[in-house]
């Protein structure tokens, strides 16, 4: 994202050295103990997912492209936080930001496709458990994979071409309002309206169900699985996408207030490290949403001790 203190050549501009460098102080807080978690969590994900490719099912060929895309998305924070400090050639600025993007909306894409694959069972338990065929899920991640690639492009445009602060240099087209409105609408604000919708029908289904004591403790343990779900979509994307819209009217030259100017910046950069916290948080619904998982991952004694992790059947 930009750094305003390079929007304007002239005296008036804002200083902004003591926000970034509190920005850089949050972000090695937060990015460093992200990666360090994160990355060997997914990784074990991935591999015991891969191991039982024979048995796959839908969501849990969704869950193995969420793996893989919070995998690459960590992989890019060493390279994200080296070089938003020290300058790079713009081709490699707009790769590390495209490889960026691109698994951070992959990962949203493929939530979306969790949430309403979940949804299709519980309200159709029939039909969900009988169409449980990896092959349309193969194909639809194979479309979002493409779709995301393809959308970042831009990055290759609208980057500056001189060696600059990867993050920080994106020019005025990829701060354009049409572009912009895209990233907000078909981003986050559609996959937010499908997972609130899904989640809601979801929790209203389960409330309502008549059922004995066992299947009670199943539909509350689905209920916390759902509950959490949308809560850390919310809590981890939300902010971020709330940051760029601000960012865009202070591209826009519709925020002026030097203040204001400086606290966006500062909230646009934190808001991106709260995003990348989905990647740790992603594995809590592996280890408690999918049975063969949470039995070669060895975790039956501790689900056992903590019964409010207690998955419910995909």
């Amino acid at each position: 994202m930009s750094k305003q203190h390079e929007m304007t050549n002239n005296s008036m501009e804002c200083d902004f050295e003591v926000i970034d460098k509190l920005a850089d102080t949050i972000q090695y807080g937060i990015s460093i103990p992200t990666f360090i978690l994160g990355l060997p969590l997914n990784v074990l994900a991935l591999s015991i997912f891969c191991r039982f490719w024979s048995r796959q099912t839908k969501t849990s060929v969704y869950m193995i492209n969420l793996a893989l895309a919070d995998i690459l998305l960590l992989l890019s924070l060493p390279l994200k936080l080296y070089y938003s400090t020290k300058a790079a050639p713009g081709l490699l600025c707009a790769f590390i930001q495209s490889l960026y993007f691109v698994n951070t909306y992959g990962s949203i894409f493929i939530i979306v496709c969790i949430t309403v694959d979940r949804y299709i069972c519980i309200r159709y338990p029939f039909e969900g458990r009988a169409n449980q065929s990896p092959k349309w899920a193969i194909l639809v991640c194979c479309f979002i994979w493409a779709v995301t690639w393809f959308c970042s492009s831009p990055m290759y445009v609208f980057q500056e071409k001189d060696e600059l602060l990867c993050f920080h240099n994106m020019s005025k087209q990829a701060w354009s309002i049409p572009y912009i409105v895209s990233v907000e609408v078909f981003g986050f604000l559609i996959p937010l309206s499908v997972i609130v919708f899904c989640s809601a029908q979801n929790i209203w289904i389960l409330l309502n169900h008549k059922n004995g004591a066992k299947k009670k403790a199943e539909d509350r343990s689905s209920l916390l699985v759902i509950i959490i779900n949308l809560v850390v979509f919310l809590v981890c994307f939300t902010p971020v996408h709330l940051a760029i819209c601000l960012q865009c009217l202070v591209r826009q030259h519709v925020i002026v207030d030097c203040n204001l100017k400086q606290k966006i910046s500062l909230f646009i950069q934190v808001s991106m490290m709260v995003a990348n916290l989905n990647c740790c948080l992603d594995t809590i619904f592996y280890y408690f949403a999918v049975r063969e998982f949470r039995e070669k991952a060895r975790l039956k004694k501790i689900i056992e001790l903590c019964p409010v992790f207690k998955p419910c059947a995909t």
